[in-house]
């Protein structure tokens, strides 16, 4: 609704009362539309989506009932004014089940139809903001349930810009290296986005073969191909009202993506072997761990087709540059793996946080939760020790031979001493804050410095 211009649809089979009504309500501020029978009316509802909706009762074919019937089902607070020129106890009753807003006899005066018409818009505002009001809770509420892990100033970046992003309706391309969760951030800008209460449907374009892949997304009708046996609604479709996040996208063929440019430019999809298109509501959100550049340059991705999808792009760290979010992925993924087995959670003992902090994550946050749960399985008692860890983790990364001696592998210690470097130069040489991260106490910090400095005096 726009705020103070109410939109008024008003619907009578006489053309003098509707020409009266409307010059009436135009000159105090609403916007009006007027329909002549009530048969116009319905075309001119299934048309539009008026603030209110004020008809007379009486009228040949379709009559005011009908229409109130019809307006309601469209938008259940819509309110409906009935006019008429035969009123009874009995009609009013009924009207007002119904849920007619109000029932007025003719001849009424202006003054009396326009008090009316704005309790009227006064009603559909309020209603309006309750139900914008109850839509933001449930999305901060669902929000702040799925709202990814991270503290790290290059994720919280992302982040930001993902909530910038969330409200619109723009198109976004996710970057990120397989396993540093893009997947979670479409989720996250589908709960805080204004169709958060449709569906999310998400499909990895590189897991299904072109032909089945085009089936899922466009759908397909019946005979089409070899076991079409029946019309099959695609993804896009059912996906309406909501968002759809379409993961590797890179991987979809050049034919497939020629149908999926249609869908971002013209917002409608044609079924495989079909020859009429369907309406297409969705936000589209996609992700890639491909350089779509060198995609272009070899001719495997359409370059219209990258810029329709490139509206907004999100770069999502590796793990190896966010390190400092790593304590509290694990505690994360330790606190759920806990809520599913039903038991207490299990932390890390220091030496195992210390092994999963110098480690690299190839695989990034879906290597680490692997991980953290293989652990789980395995620890005995509530510490995961070091022990427990996958032995990929401990083992050293080696730097290139120089000769055939086998390099010596690092122990805790060294471990822990590169670790403690490596956080105090991230943090700019400040203890204090250097100290926090590691999770010990700064006098503790300054021991282990001092030894350092004397070790390689």
């Amino acid at each position: 609704m726009t705020p103070g211009r109410p939109r008024v649809l008003i619907i009578d089979d006489e053309s003098g009362i509707l020409e009266t009504l409307r010059i009436l309500l135009k000159n105090n501020g609403f916007e009006v539309e007027t329909a002549q029978g009530g048969q116009a009316g319905l075309e001119a509802l299934a048309d539009g989506a008026p603030d209110i909706v004020v008809t007379d009762i009486r009228m040949p074919g379709v009559s005011g009932m009908d229409i109130l019937e019809a307006a309601k089902s469209q938008d259940p607070d819509i309110p409906v004014i009935l006019m008429t020129a035969q009123a009874s106890l009995q009609s009013a009753i009924q009207a007002v089940n119904q849920g007619a807003f109000y029932y007025i006899q003719k001849p009424f005066s202006n003054d009396e139809f326009l008090a009316l018409c704005r309790r009227a818009a006064e009603q559909r505002q309020l209603r309006a903001e309750n139900v914008n009001l109850r839509q933001e809770i449930r999305r901060r509420d669902r929000s702040r349930a799925v709202k990814p892990v991270g503290a790290s100033e290059k994720f919280l970046e992302v982040l930001r810009l993902a909530e910038e992003v969330a409200p619109t309706e723009s198109t976004v391309l996710i970057l990120g290296e397989s396993g540093t969760g893009k997947e979670v951030i479409a989720r996250y800008i589908h709960e805080l986005s204004r169709r958060s209460e449709g569906p999310f449907f998400s499909i990895n374009c590189g897991a299904l073969p072109e032909s089945l892949l085009e089936s899922e997304l466009f759908g397909h009708v019946k005979g089409s191909f070899t076991g079409a046996v029946r019309d099959k609604e695609g993804l896009f479709a059912a996906a309406r009202g909501g968002t759809f996040f379409l993961d590797e996208i890179a991987e979809m063929k050049p034919s497939t993506q020629v149908k999926l440019l249609r869908v971002l430019q013209e917002r409608e999809a044609l079924p495989v072997g079909g020859t009429e298109p369907i309406p297409v509501d969705v936000r589209v959100i996609a992700a890639t761990n491909r350089d779509l550049d060198d995609a272009i340059r070899d001719g495997s991705f359409r370059t219209d087709l990258y810029y329709r999808l490139n509206v907004i792009t999100l770069h999502l760290p590796p793990l190896r540059e966010r390190r400092e979010d790593i304590p509290l992925l694990c505690d994360w993924f330790l606190q759920r793996f806990s809520e599913q087995r039903g038991t207490g959670p299990k932390r890390l003992s220091r030496s195992a946080l210390e092994a999963l902090m110098a480690y690299d994550w190839p695989g990034n946050v879906r290597e680490l939760e692997n991980a953290l749960e293989h652990a789980v399985v395995l620890a005995q008692g509530d510490t995961i020790e070091v022990e427990a860890l996958p032995k990929r983790i401990l083992e050293p990364k080696m730097e290139p031979l120089v000769s055939e001696k086998p390099l010596p592998t690092p122990t805790l210690e060294v471990i822990e001493r590169a670790y403690i470097m490596w956080v105090l130069q991230s943090v700019g040489g400040h203890k204090t804050r250097a100290a926090e991260i590691l999770g010990i106490d700064p006098s503790t910090l300054y021991r282990k410095l001092a030894r350092y400095e004397s070790e390689s005096a």
